[in-house]
C-alpha cells in the first residue's frame, strides 16, 4: 500500500498527468471567477430594501458567503473537472508500469459525465446526513468522516479503474471478495482530501493509487489462473 501510494505520487512527474491537475485547477478557478462577478453583480443590481447602508451590508456579507462557498467546494470541483481527463492518468500509469497489459475498454464521455455526477451528488448527500455527527459529536466525527468516505472513495475509484479492464459484476465481485485493500486505499485517499493545496492533487493521484492497488489484487488471480492451466 505504501509503495503504491509513493509510485501514484511519483506519476507527476509524468507532464501529461501534471496536464491533468492543471486543467481541473484552471477549469474550477475560471467557474468561481465567473460566479464571483456574476454574484457580485446581481447583489449590487437587485437593491433589496431601498437603505443604502442596509443593501451595500448584504452586498458584502452575500459576496463574502459565495467566497466561503467557492473555497468550500472548491477541491470537489476540482475533482468533478479532473474525472473527464482521469483515463488517460490511468493510462500512463498503466503504460509505465505494466506494459504488457492489452489494449482497455474505453468509456464515452456520456458514460463518464453520468459517473462523475453521480459520485458527486452520493458523496455530497450521504456527507450533509452525517453533518450532525461531523458538528456535535468531536472525535467521532473523524471516525465517522473517514470511515463513510473511505468506503466510498475506495469503491469508486477502485471500479473506475477495474471498469477499463472488467465488466461491473467482475469489478464488484473482486472489491467484495478483497474489501480490506480498496477501502484502506480509500481512507489514504480521504485523509489526502482533508489536506490544503495537496487536496487538489487528489483526483490524479487517487486514480494512479487505486491502478496498483488494482494490480496488487489482480497478481494473485492471475497466478492462480496460471496454476489451473499448468496442471
Amino acid at each position: 500500500m505504501i509503495r503504491a501510494l509513493v509510485l501514484a505520487f511519483a506519476q507527476l512527474s509524468d507532464p501529461r498527468v501534471r496536464r491533468v491537475v492543471w486543467i481541473g485547477v484552471f477549469v474550477s478557478l475560471l467557474a468561481y471567477a465567473l460566479l464571483a462577478v456574476g454574484a457580485s453583480w446581481a447583489l449590487s443590481a437587485t437593491p433589496l430594501t431601498g437603505y443604502g447602508w442596509i443593501d451595500a451590508t448584504i452586498d458584502v456579507m452575500g459576496g463574502l458567503g459565495v467566497l466561503i462557498l467557492a473555497w468550500l467546494l472548491f477541491p470537489a470541483t476540482v475533482g468533478t473537472v479532473s474525472s473527464f481527463f482521469l483515463d488517460e492518468v490511468v493510462e500512463r500509469v498503466e503504460a509505465r508500469h505494466y506494459p504488457g497489459l492489452p489494449a482497455p475498454r474505453r468509456a464515452g464521455w456520456l458514460e463518464e459525465l453520468a459517473t462523475a455526477l453521480r459520485f458527486l451528488l452520493l458523496v455530497l448527500a450521504v456527507n450533509l446526513l452525517a453533518l450532525p455527527v461531523y458538528i456535535f459529536a468531536p472525535g467521532l466525527n473523524l471516525i465517522v468522516f473517514y470511515t463513510i468516505n473511505g468506503y466510498l472513495l475506495g469503491r469508486e475509484y477502485f471500479e473506475m479503474v477495474a471498469h477499463r479492464r472488467m465488466d461491473r459484476a467482475t469489478a464488484r465481485a473482486m472489491r467484495r471478495a478483497r474489501p480490506l485493500k480498496p477501502f484502506l486505499a480509500g481512507v489514504v485517499i480521504a485523509f489526502l482530501s482533508t489536506i490544503p493545496f495537496a487536496n487538489l492533487l487528489v483526483p490524479v493521484v487517487a486514480s494512479a493509487f487505486m491502478v496498483h492497488v488494482l494490480q496488487s489484487m489482480s497478481a494473485p488471480l492471475a497466478a492462480g489462473r496460471t496454476t489451473v492451466i499448468r496442471r
